[in-house]
């Protein structure tokens, strides 16, 4: 994969513009793509609340690629502000797979949020967060971790619901109207793709490692009301157990990469802590399974509300501090 990427982003004719910014690259889409829907294997396993337990896993393991690594150490205010910048990512990323006819708009929006992301690493390597390689790295961790919380925190998938989600995930990254290049053609090239990445292309860099140090991590606007004592008493026990579930959820060679190590006795009490979150979970109203914007998805395919309701955006109690908003970058639109 090169790591010396131009900063310029490639113009292409595209009949219908969905987002200001840079246009879709030559191999992206010439028109708007077909989304996903409720018949869709996705639609049933991504968007739910249990992905949150799989959130330091795709930070960290997309904060190991050298190039994103580098845009969010140098680009990002997530370490000031963590929770509400998961959260209200969790609006337009879910929305591209359930926004129905308007979910390329919603890829488009994203893809554009990192158009300004882009600089020179600490080792002299120039990066672009709209390298298509590294676009697609991101959207692949998507992918992986909707399979890991249904083999670890559900019911398991089979072989057949793993090709399906394959393909499935295909159609979701076209809604991004990026270059598919980087994207395998199969489920078996994807796994070769994933094994080279985790074995050959990571790096143990500082965003990595800060995702995972969850000692300093700022109270959310919610949760002010908790005295700072109390606050540090409860980060003293999420982060050794933050860590324990997410290096579970490594590939062996990203444990051995990043320093962990992991025995039998982990192995079988990782299991059975997924086999409680998946009972504890379906006892949940189906429709409190979702995240809002998911939940959206699926109320308008049954009629709750209608087809062109508007999209269901952020509260206000997650946008970033002042300063920082109406600024891209942040997963923040210019308001």
């Amino acid at each position: 994969m090169s790591q010396d990427t131009s900063a310029a982003c490639p113009v292409t004719s595209v009949s219908t513009p969905l987002a200001s910014g840079c246009p879709v690259s030559g191999n992206g889409y010439d028109a708007p793509p077909v989304p996903l829907g409720p018949d869709s294997l996705t639609w049933q396993l991504f968007g739910d609340w249990r992905g949150l337990l799989q959130g330091p896993w795709a930070g960290s393991m997309q904060n190991m690629h050298p190039q994103l690594g580098a845009a969010v150490e140098q680009h990002s205010i997530f370490f000031m502000e963590r929770i509400p910048r998961l959260l209200r990512s969790l609006y337009p990323i879910g929305g591209v797979v359930f926004d129905g006819d308007r979910a390329p708009q919603t890829g488009a929006e994203v893809r554009d949020y990192h158009i300004g992301i882009k600089g020179v690493d600490g080792q002299g390597r120039r990066y672009s967060a709209l390298n298509p390689d590294v676009f697609y790295w991101a959207h692949s961790t998507f992918f992986m971790g909707t399979i890991l919380t249904a083999e670890r925190f559900g019911d398991g998938l089979t072989e057949a619901q793993k090709r399906q989600l394959f393909d499935e995930h295909v159609t979701w990254y076209r809604m991004y109207g990026m270059s598919m290049r980087p994207v395998p053609e199969t489920w078996e090239q994807f796994q070769e793709y994933w094994d080279h990445m985790c074995r050959n292309v990571l790096e143990n860099n500082w965003a990595a490692r800060e995702v995972l140090d969850l000692s300093s991590m700022p109270k959310h606007p919610s949760l002010q009301w908790i005295p700072d004592w109390l606050w540090k008493q409860h980060l003293r026990v999420l982060r050794p157990f933050a860590v324990w579930v997410t290096v579970g959820l490594y590939h062996p060679a990203v444990r051995e990469l990043m320093g962990y190590g992991w025995t039998r006795r982990d192995e079988w009490l990782h299991r059975i802590f997924g086999r409680l979150v998946n009972l504890t979970f379906k006892a949940l109203p189906k429709r409190r399974r979702f995240h809002p914007r998911a939940r959206a998805g699926w109320d308008r395919a049954a009629g709750r509300i209608a087809v062109d309701a508007p999209l269901e955006h952020t509260p206000a109690r997650n946008l970033p501090p002042l300063e920082h908003r109406g600024k891209p970058i942040h997963y923040c639109p210019e308001i």
